[in-house]
């Protein structure tokens, strides 16, 4: 099958949250911003979500689940979908990392991969 049929692109961006943080019980807030997008040449439905989110100081959490938001999105060919969503991490400086299982209406399942991107405390990062 042609690779081109299937192909979404997601990206994301991030900003600190300092009204949910409490920096002094290494608590720092962040919401991400999704942009999900169907480059390819057949409509796909997002079934499940996989997070792999870390902190600098190596802690790792795995979030898996159906949908985003509580939806599961069907996004035509040129199509895309939008939504905002956060996490907590224990450090300043973290990044999160994933796939979305998609499932296209010919039936065909595969994965759409969310690149990794930083999580970071404004002025901490250069």
């Amino acid at each position: 099958m042609n690779d081109l049929h299937y192909r979404i692109l997601v990206t994301v961006t991030t900003d600190y949250l300092p009204e949910q943080s409490l920096p002094d019980r290494q608590r720092f807030a962040f919401a991400y911003h999704v942009c999900i997008r169907n480059m390819g040449a057949i409509a796909a439905q997002l079934r499940t979500r996989h997070w792999i989110i870390r902190d600098s100081d190596g802690r790792e959490e795995e979030v898996r689940g159906s949908g985003v938001v509580g939806e599961q999105p069907v996004l035509e060919p040129g199509e895309l979908f939008e939504y905002t969503s956060g996490a907590v991490i224990r450090t300043q400086v973290g990044t999160m990392q994933g796939s979305y299982q998609m499932v296209a209406t010919d039936g065909h399942l595969f994965d759409a991969t969310i690149p990794q991107f930083t999580l970071s405390v404004p002025r901490v990062l250069h």
